[in-house]
C-alpha cells in the first residue's frame, strides 16, 4: 500500500459522485505496503480506502473484489468492496482500475504475542473451510515459474555487484563475500524446492500474504484482514506457512514454538490438518520464506517510481530461510495431535 498514482481533490470528488457515500470530507495517501496506490477517504457517508492498482489489470481484479464479498458475508473479518450507482465494483480513476472498500476498526500489530497468532490461526482456518464454495479461480502467480524467473532476473545484479567488489583492495579472496553467499543460496535452495512436488496437498482460496501488516485487532480481537491482492487458488499449508514465518517468529528468524503451536491448533480446530501435510510443513516453511526474500530483492534492486513508496528489508527474509535451513522442526511440540 504506496502512493504511485497522485488523485487530486477534485478527482477524488468526482468519483466519489458515483456512489451512495456523501461527499469528501478528506482523504490522506497511505505509505505501508508496496504494491498499490492506496487512500484513506473520509465522506459525510463514512470511512473507506481506495485502492488503485499498479499492475493488476480489469479483467484480474473481479477475483479478488467477488473473493472479498464473499468471505465477508460468511463471517470472516475483511473488509467488504462499496457497489457503485451502478452496482459494479470496480471502475477507472486516473487511467488506473479503482475500487472503494470499507475502513475496518483496528489497527495492526508491531509485536504478535500468543493471543494475536491464535486469531490469525483460527480466522485462516474458517477461511480456508468457508472458501470451499467460492467459484472464482486464479493460479498463484508468485508460485514455482515466477521463483525461479525472479532468481534469473536477479543473478546478473548479484554477480555484478560481487565482480565489482572483488575489484576493491580490501576484499580478501579466501572469504565467500555477501554476493557469493546469496547467489549459492539462491541457486541451491531453488535447486532442493525443486525435487519437493506435493499434488496431493488440501488446497482452495488462499490468501498468500497474511502478515502483521494485513491484520486489524483492536485489543486482542480481529477486526480485519486485508490486502487480498495476492489471493489464489493454491495449497493451504502454503498460506500457514506464510503466515507462521511472520507471525510466529523471533529477531533472528528462528522459529517461536509456542507460537507456532498455538496457530496451528486454533488453525486445526477450523480445518483439521492431514497426515500429508505435517509431512511436507519443513518444505513449505522453505518455499514462503524463499518467496519473500525474493519479492523483497526484486523490490531493492528493480524499484517502481512513487509518490510515497516502501521497500522492505530482503535480509530479514534471508536469515528467516537460512534458519528453516539450519533449525530442526520439532513437528511434535508444535503439529496438532
Amino acid at each position: 500500500m504506496s502512493v504511485y498514482t497522485t488523485v487530486t481533490q477534485q478527482q477524488f470528488e468526482g468519483f466519489l459522485a458515483d456512489y451512495r457515500v456523501g461527499s469528501l470530507i478528506s482523504y490522506e495517501g497511505i505509505s505501508a505496503g508496496i504494491e498499490n496506490t492506496n487512500y484513506f477517504v473520509t465522506s459525510s457517508g463514512g470511512e473507506y480506502v481506495l485502492t488503485l492498482f499498479e499492475s493488476l489489470g480489469m479483467d484480474e481484479l473481479p477475483y479478488f473484489l467477488n473473493l472479498m464479498a464473499y468471505l465477508n458475508e460468511h463471517n470472516i473479518p475483511c473488509a467488504h468492496p462499496i457497489a457503485d450507482n451502478d452496482g459494479h465494483y470496480l471502475r477507472q480513476l486516473n487511467n488506473k482500475p479503482a475500487t472503494l472498500v470499507q475502513r475496518l476498526p483496528g489497527a495492526s500489530v508491531n509485536t504478535a504475542e500468543n493471543q494475536h497468532c491464535e486469531a490469525i490461526g483460527a480466522t485462516l482456518g474458517k477461511m480456508h473451510r468457508v472458501s470451499a464454495e467460492f467459484d472464482g479461480w486464479r493460479d498463484n502467480t508468485r508460485g514455482s515459474q515466477w521463483r525461479k524467473a525472479a532468481v534469473t532476473m536477479l543473478l546478473p545484479v548479484l554477480i555484478e555487484k560481487k565482480e565489482n567488489e572483488n575489484k576493491t583492495p580490501e576484499k580478501q579472496e579466501c572469504q565467500p563475500s555477501e554476493w557469493e553467499q546469496d547467489i549459492a543460496l539462491l541457486q541451491e535452495e531453488l535447486r532442493i524446492q525443486s525435487l519437493y512436488h506435493f499434488p496431493d496437498l488440501p488446497r482452495g482460496v488462499i490468501h498468500a500474504d497474511l502478515f502483521r501488516d494485513n491484520a486489524l485487532f483492536s485489543g486482542e480481537k480481529l477486526t480485519g484482514v486485508i490486502d487480498f491482492y495476492y489471493a489464489c487458488n493454491d495449497v493451504f499449508l502454503y498460506d500457514i506457512a506464510v503466515a507462521v514465518n511472520d507471525w510466529c517468529v523471533r529477531c533472528n528468524g528462528s522459529l517461536d514454538f509456542d507460537k507456532t503451536a498455538l496457530l496451528l491448533a486454533a488453525y486445526h480446530n477450523e480445518r483439521p490438518l492431514s497426515a500429508i501435510e505435517r509431512g511436507a510443513w519443513p518444505v513449505m516453511l522453505r518455499t514462503a520464506a524463499l518467496r519473500f526474500w525474493l519479492s523483497r530483492l526484486t523490490d531493492l534492486y528493480f524499484p517502481r517510481e512513487g509518490e510515497i513508496t516502501q521497500c522492505k528489508d530482503p535480509s530479514v527474509f534471508k536469515h528467516i530461510l537460512l534458519a528453516r535451513i539450519d533449525e530442526e522442526v520439532q513437528l511434535d511440540d508444535v503439529w496438532p495431535q
